[in-house]
């Protein structure tokens, strides 16, 4: 009876510690993208102030040269319509100083 409680002692321990190291390592993921999609965003709200951020995707990035296009789209809602809007950031890759920023509405 005393070594069927401690395997259940040992095995609650190994399962709190597995679960807090999942949960640990999923929080330390970001992404690389990360910090051009809160730039994309802050731009979206500043064209519109009104709208709603209801969706966000990373469609990737392009390398030209010394150069980087990351591109994403964003989902607004208003009251009287939906629509999306592409986000392209062009910046330097070596310095990461932002060359571009390209807004474009998209009805799909």
């Amino acid at each position: 009876m005393r070594k069927l409680y401690l395997l259940g002692i040992v095995f609650a321990c190994l399962t709190v510690f597995i679960q807090t190291a999942m949960v640990a390592n999923a929080q330390q993921e970001t992404p690389a993208y990360a910090k051009w999609g809160q730039l994309a965003i802050k731009e979206v709200k500043e064209k519109y102030p009104s709208a709603k951020i209801i969706d966000y995707l990373h469609e990737g990035k392009e390398v030209h040269g010394a150069s980087t296009i990351e591109k994403f789209k964003l989902w607004l809602k208003q009251p009287d319509k939906e629509f999306g809007v592409y986000v392209r950031i062009s910046y330097q890759s070596a310095t990461q100083k932002v060359e571009k920023i390209e807004l474009q509405e998209s009805t799909s």
